[in-house]
């Protein structure tokens, strides 16, 4: 054997012995009693390991779990524990078993302040209501696709869960599907695809979000009666860059969203989708997107008031023809409004006026959406513009544009102060009293 592959060998030696050496975490944890708390030595332990019991295990910053790419680090199969301070690392990465940093199978359990990397998924809560997962930070495994990498955290059919101030990198998305009542705040999300996606799940408040550079921001399919609230969206460029999205989606309220710098700052597809229902968008800040706002189709049921609408270089985009003009617009700002303000009432004396060309190159030829903001394309539109070949479709009328852009501010000041949200211990605390 030559001396590099002897040398080789010892060094995977050493490694296999090594972990082979850590001590066992598993046996600390079936020792702690039932309402115990549980400090380990600093240091790396072995994984994967099950908590079947309301312990607190907290790591202090200072205790590393390894998996060894086997299953999930942690498989949390109870309720009213605390996981806290911890350094999971190395799951599998299967993901049909769903190999997590954290697999949460139960209730009223609190996940905060960990570093979970190399993890497929970072934390999936299944059927599991009221916990709360909060300031840690989830990374996935790095060296997959995107497509392939698992979400950062996983709600599936669980209600009540509150996610926040989390920081998420380098995963595939964060996904509520089938599930109710939570509530996901103050996280950060960044080199995801989805940055927070919704699959028929009814009444959640996502709010004081911040999503940059995700291939899409936020998008709800089939998701009702959904509160959104002082996000901040950027960067979701790409064929698929979506600032916020919706398929089928009704009874929405978007307020004092940011949308910037997106290919299409808002997607809307056939939404609202239930009849007699109204979604409503207002305060929102939507600005230097390739398309403002891009309806898939000629639809209605949206209202559209106090809303900053600014240097989108197209601002309303109807792609499979018609008018946006079925929806209600009223009281928004347009960066391009041309009107005057003669009265000083801060409202502009004509309506605004958004006009679709039937002939614009870049809307027949979607390959030459390539092409939207060049110079030539843009000089081929404004001659379009200024002679048009056929006459325009109107798009838009809004009958009472603010001439400047203070509707966010006045809309703030209406707002009530959020109630307190209930502290995690307080919470677990009343839910082991019950």
């Amino acid at each position: 054997m030559r001396t590099g592959a002897r040398l080789l060998l010892a060094v995977c030696l050493l490694l296999v012995g090594a972990a082979q050496a850590r001590p066992s975490l598993q046996k600390l944890i079936d020792r702690t009693p039932k309402g115990g708390t549980l400090v380990p030595p600093p240091g790396v332990y072995n994984g994967p390991v099950v908590l079947n019991k309301p312990i607190t295990l907290d790591g202090k910053g200072k205790v590393t779990i390894d998996a060894g790419g086997k299953g999930s680090v942690i498989l949390l199969h109870t309720s009213g524990a605390v996981i806290k301070g911890l350094h999971l690392t190395h799951s599998g990465d299967h993901p049909n078993d769903l190999d997590a940093g954290v697999q949460v199978r139960g209730n009223y359990n609190v996940i905060e302040d960990n570093l979970i990397d190399d993890c497929l998924f970072g934390i999936d809560l299944q059927q599991s209501n009221n916990n709360i997962v909060r300031r840690n930070r989830i990374s996935s495994k790095r060296y997959l696709g995107i497509g392939q990498r698992g979400d950062s955290v996983r709600l599936w059919y669980s209600f009540g869960n509150k996610i926040t101030d989390n920081v998420t990198t380098d995963v595939r998305d964060m996904v509520v599907w089938y599930s109710a009542n939570n509530v996901i705040a103050r996280n950060r999300g960044s080199n995801s695809r989805y940055s927070l996606h919704f699959m028929y799940s009814r009444y959640n408040l996502v709010k004081d979000n911040y999503y940059v550079n995700n291939q899409v921001g936020i998008f709800l399919m089939y998701s009702d009666s959904v509160v959104l609230r002082n996000n901040h969206i950027a960067h979701a460029v790409g064929p698929t860059g979506i600032g916020i999205g919706f398929k089928e989606t009704s009874d929405l309220t978007l307020e004092n969203n940011e949308i910037l710098y997106c290919a299409s700052g808002l997607y809307i597809d056939v939404s609202p989708f239930q009849p007699d229902t109204t979604n409503k968008f207002r305060g929102n800040l939507i600005a230097y997107n390739g398309i403002g706002i891009r309806f898939l189709n000629d639809w209605h049921g949206n209202l559209f008031e106090h809303n900053d609408i600014v240097d989108n270089l197209t601002q309303v985009v109807v792609s499979g023809g018609g008018t946006a003009n079925h929806n209600h617009w009223r009281g928004n700002f347009w960066s391009d409004y041309a009107g005057f303000d003669l009265d000083h009432d801060g409202i502009g004396d004509t309506p605004y006026e958004y006009y679709a060309y039937a002939d614009r190159l870049w809307q027949d030829q979607p390959n030459a959406q390539f092409f939207k903001g060049s110079p030539v394309l843009e000089v081929i539109d404004f001659l379009e513009k200024l002679a048009p070949l056929s006459k325009p479709t109107l798009l838009v009328r809004d009958q009472r544009p603010y001439m400047r852009a203070l509707a966010k501010v006045a809309l703030r000041k209406k707002q009530p102060k959020p109630a307190r949200e209930m502290d995690a211990y307080e919470l677990l605390k009343r839910s082991l009293e019950n």
